[in-house]
């Protein structure tokens, strides 16, 4: 149990980083089509990690 718990918030970080290293290689103007502002990245991988 212990383990499953630490290996999920292990994937769950990744999946954040991920989403940020991504998001963050976007240009504004792609951002801007998606109806993302560059402050939002941060806010958007954490709920992409949590769902």
């Amino acid at each position: 149990m212990f383990v499953s718990y630490i290996l999920s918030k292990v994937r769950a970080y990744m999946r954040y980083r991920d989403t940020v290293r991504e998001l963050s290689q976007l240009s504004d103007r792609e951002l801007d089509d998606l109806g993302i502002s560059r402050f939002q990245i941060d806010n958007i991988a954490r709920q992409h990690a949590a769902a």
